[in-house]
């Protein structure tokens, strides 16, 4: 084939393929089975619409669209290109990049979406260029170093400056006459051209080049190189990274934990626009003693994963609002084994509609994102994170990355992307990896690994039940009465101690302190000073305090002198002189002896509970039978959602529908008496005739599936439409050009 040949139409090159190639072509461009083409045309003009090409770009990595850049320098979206000249063209512009093979290997994936098409000489689409993330020619064209301009771009004065923001804002294609030959050079336009701030594309016309672009609006310059630099910066061993990993997951269940409580226990009013508020959030952040950033990312895995929910909670409180409290989800959460909580919580992160990283920033109207609002949300953010998580996955096991070497990377893979993968919030994605234990070290962990390859959730789980540690069946009493937890406890354990003490400080080994009012907790729910005895005495490892001895039999023996029981309240105690003094400390409940030993009060025996141990004593509720009961207050719950708020992505055909639909594609290309409508040949025709304002005949099939004839006048073609005034209507017309099957001159 020679040169300044328009090449083999995609509608004949597609007819050609082997089923097996028109099944992979549907899989990687699954818009183009919506709804199923009709004929092999219908399928080639729908593959070379402007937003079904800008859709197969989108996951294209850079030598994959430097490649189609090429191609758009070579015209090859005009006439067909050896492919010789491609690898000649991209081999001179980096030399010692890509092999040829390589080159071939970019050239075939681009066949497989039909963005390419031909073997020797290849064709490109019309709209090709529209879905470029940079404007055509600029890679391949291009070849500066980005340091060298940053260096010059230090130097220009005001006018080159607002000459080149100019550009910045609008189009990167200017005219002005001072780009003609013979111009001053000290004029600007010539000034920024010599330092190559400004390429010149004819005597009129220049073009902001891409890196001077990324430089100005503050972007990581690139990608230029064909091959992807190497993110490494640590290498450790994949042990240590799953136990960096476990660790991050033993204390985010614990704070998941701790916000349930705080929630359960105090319910967060929801904003009227959908939310927390602001200062609702730095509260809770108070209360819980977790950082706001982490809160936030709690927060909004909770609410994906249907743990907490905005609604109203029973109890019910005192007004109709709606509040953020946990659901009866929560509660089958808290009981699950902790591999089963992070593997739940780490599938529900990935899928994520939302950016937990930009709650408290202010958005374009100056107004600050709220947390578990609908602007957090993105369909763009799960796609980051298995992007990123992909890439990881692709290094060595215990290769470490960080923000700044891995944004590269990252831009490589997806430069359609680029935007959204600065260093900035790269850098708060892997803190969340990191958070959510997917990422330890800088490298992906084991778990997360099985967990991104599609493992079935019983192996994720059990990758992870190996990583974390052995649950422990003890701890480590000190003489200063802390409690030293060498490791997570066995769950029935943990939720004895604390029953008895209170966190202090958290971490890989938890510190617990048992205070008095902490014994006091204890002895309301039931316990007696003998039980707390033996349940030191069994699980401690070092020796039982004597401090410790003493302060639970004091508390013991003060605890439950003074009884309170339902008259609405009643108070007795076998001491007369401290029922006395308990009446008098609490004379705002109108307290009145009915005998030595008995006192009674309209108040709510809650009331008279919360008065006494504010008041310095030890009351103990009690039933009917004069047994002990704990009434603490009971925490809140909320219905679930009934939506969830979960990413998921549209359903692709499965391979048999994919096979049905090309089936009918091979039987309507049967039926046709073997001629075929090129749609590259119609598009040309109804442009041709859009230009002489010449009235065509088209054949167009509507959607109902009625074959039908128009005699119209095109006006346009653009975006994969005509826009012709149809004669017999005697008004304008939008055509589908998929739904064309024939265009001939009127006249003929």
């Amino acid at each position: 084939m020679t040169e300044h040949t328009p090449g083999v139409p995609l509608g004949a090159w597609l007819a050609d393929l082997p089923d097996e190639r028109l099944i992979r072509l549907l899989e990687l461009r699954p818009d183009l089975t919506q709804p199923p083409p009709g004929s092999i045309a219908a399928l080639a003009a729908r593959a070379q619409s402007r937003q079904s090409v800008k859709a197969a770009t989108d996951d294209l990595n850079f030598l994959q669209l430097a490649v189609l850049d090429a191609l758009l320098v070579l015209r090859a979206n005009t006439e067909a290109v050896p492919l010789t000249k491609l690898l000649e063209l991209i081999g001179d512009r980096a030399a010692g990049d890509p092999d040829t093979d390589t080159i071939t290997a970019a050239v075939d994936a681009l066949r497989d979406r039909a963005l390419v098409w031909g073997e020797d000489a290849l064709r490109v689409a019309a709209e090709t260029s529209s879905a470029l993330p940079w404007y055509p020619g600029q890679v391949t064209v291009e070849d500066t170093d980005a340091d060298v301009l940053a260096e010059r771009l230090g130097r220009i004065d005001d006018a080159q400056s607002e000459l080149l923001h100019r550009l910045l804002e609008g189009s990167p294609v200017g005219r002005t006459r001072d780009a003609a030959p013979g111009t001053p050079p000290d004029r600007p336009v010539q000034r920024l051209l010599a330092a190559g701030l400004l390429r010149q594309l004819d005597a009129e016309t220049v073009i902001l080049p891409r890196l001077v672009g990324q430089l100005l609006r503050g972007e990581l310059p690139g990608p230029v190189a064909l091959r992807p630099a190497d993110p490494a910066v640590s290498t450790t061993s994949p042990a240590d990274v799953d136990a960096v990993a476990a660790g991050a997951v033993i204390d985010l269940l614990r704070e998941f934990e701790i916000v349930f409580e705080t929630l359960s226990n105090s319910p967060v009013p929801e904003l009227r626009s959908g939310g927390l508020g602001v200062r609702e959030l730095k509260r809770l952040s108070k209360t819980t003693g977790i950082d706001e950033d982490r809160l936030g990312l709690i927060l909004e895995i909770a609410a994906a994963a249907g743990l907490i929910a905005a609604g109203i909670p029973d109890p019910p409180p005192n007004d109709d609002n709606t509040y953020w409290a946990p659901t009866v989800a929560a509660d089958r959460f808290v009981e699950s084994s902790p591999a089963t909580r992070w593997f739940q919580v780490a599938s529900t992160w990935l899928d994520l509609p939302s950016r937990p990283s930009l709650i408290g920033a202010r958005g374009p109207d100056g107004k600050p994102y709220a947390a578990l609002s609908h602007s957090l949300y993105s369909t763009a953010a799960p796609w980051d994170r298995r992007l990123l998580l992909e890439v990881l996955a692709d290094l060595d096991a215990g290769v470490g990355v960080d923000a700044e070497s891995v944004a590269p990377a990252l831009i490589w893979r997806r430069p359609r992307w680029a935007a959204r993968l600065q260093p900035e919030p790269v850098r708060q994605l892997l803190a969340e990896a990191q958070a959510v234990g997917l990422v330890g070290r800088g490298a992906i962990s084991g778990p997360a690994r099985a967990l991104l390859a599609g493992a079935s959730p019983e192996d994720v789980i059990a990758a992870m039940d190996k990583a974390l540690p052995d649950p422990v069946d003890h701890f480590l009493l000190q003489a200063d009465l802390t409690v030293v937890v060498p490791g997570p406890l066995q769950r029935e354990l943990a939720d004895e101690l604390s029953a008895v003490a209170t966190v202090e400080s958290a971490g890989a080994a938890m510190v617990y302190r048992v205070t008095e009012s902490s014994i006091r907790r204890a002895l309301d729910t039931g316990h007696t000073a003998g039980d707390l005895h033996a349940f030191f005495a069994r699980h401690s490892k070092t020796p039982v305090p004597q401090g410790l001895t003493y302060l639970i039999d004091d508390v013991a023996r003060r605890h439950g002198q003074l009884r309170v029981g339902m008259a609405a309240a009643f108070v007795r105690c076998e001491d007369p002189a401290l029922l006395a003094q308990a009446v008098g400390a609490i004379e705002h409940l109108e307290m009145r002896l009915l005998a030595p030993t008995v006192a009674v009060s309209q108040a709510p025996i809650s009331e008279v509970l919360a008065a006494l141990r504010d008041a310095g004593f030890a009351p103990a509720a009690e039933d009917s039978a004069g047994r002990i009961v704990d009434l603490s207050r009971r925490g809140s719950r909320v219905p679930p959602p009934t939506v969830r708020r979960i990413y998921r992505p549209p359903s692709r055909p499965t391979a048999q529908t994919l096979g049905a639909i090309v089936a009918v594609l091979r039987k309507a290309g049967s039926t046709a008496g073997g001629t075929r409508l090129d749609p590259a040949a119609a598009v040309t025709e109804l442009q041709q005739a859009a230009l002489q304002r010449r009235p065509v005949v088209i054949g167009y099939v509507d959607p109902a599936g009625v074959a039908i004839q128009r005699v119209v006048e095109p006006i346009a073609v653009r975006g994969g439409q005509l826009s012709a005034v149809d004669q017999a209507a005697g008004r304008l017309r939008e055509f589908a050009i998929h739904r064309i099957t024939s265009v001939v001159a009127a006249d003929d």
